[in-house]
């Protein structure tokens, strides 16, 4: 979700790409606009086990495996396929390479709002990708009916973003409202949930 608004601009990452693996992602960008041109659907795609752009994406990613421009350009493919746990998998990616470049933890389950303070004093604009990173995943582990791990993931950008600057409070409502109808509907039909 979120990652879908960040472009490949330096400021985000920070080491340019080699010639060959932008070669390859403008390949993979040029194949998907000519397959959305020549009339394919989604459910035409779906029907190849690798179209051509995926292809290009999955070689830029065996060349450039920690490259986050990469990881964002998969990220990207997936969800437009609706692919969204592929997605979540290079969500994933994205938040191991930016927590190790931040130099915290690489499990994003040990990210404390200090470890957040201090990374954003190195980088203010790779902490917010991180952020994103974490909050996209969210988003897409919902679309899964996984409020539980959604609501995992918003934490510690909630715990960072205590303004709400990043707009995870709706979000998280979202995913606390699903985990109470899951919790509901567990506990048989006698009980319902207000406002519903």
């Amino acid at each position: 979700m979120d990652l879908l608004d960040l472009d490949n601009e330096a400021m985000y990452f920070e080491t340019s790409l080699p010639d060959d693996v932008q070669q390859l992602l403008d390949e993979s960008g040029q194949q998907y606009r000519s397959q959305a041109l020549d009339g394919s659907s989604e459910d035409d795609l779906e029907l190849t086990s690798v179209d051509s752009a995926e292809w290009a994406l999955l070689r830029a990613y065996l060349k450039a495996p920690e490259h986050l421009s990469v990881i964002v350009a998969l990220y990207r493919f997936f969800y437009y396929r609706h692919r969204y746990a592929e997605a979540v998998m290079m969500a994933d990616r994205a938040i191991l390479l930016s927590s190790r470049q931040l130099g915290l933890n690489e499990d994003w389950r040990q990210l404390r709002q200090a470890d957040l303070e201090r990374a954003a004093q190195h980088s203010m604009t790779s902490t917010r990708f991180l952020l994103l990173a974490l909050k996209g995943a969210a988003w897409l582990l919902l679309r899964q009916h996984q409020p539980q791990a959604a609501i995992e993931r918003l934490a510690p950008v909630r715990a960072f973003d205590q303004k709400d600057q990043l707009g995870t409070s709706e979000l998280l409502s979202w995913a606390e409202k699903a985990v109470r109808r899951e919790e509901i509907s567990n506990a048989g039909g006698n009980v319902h949930l207000l406002g519903d």
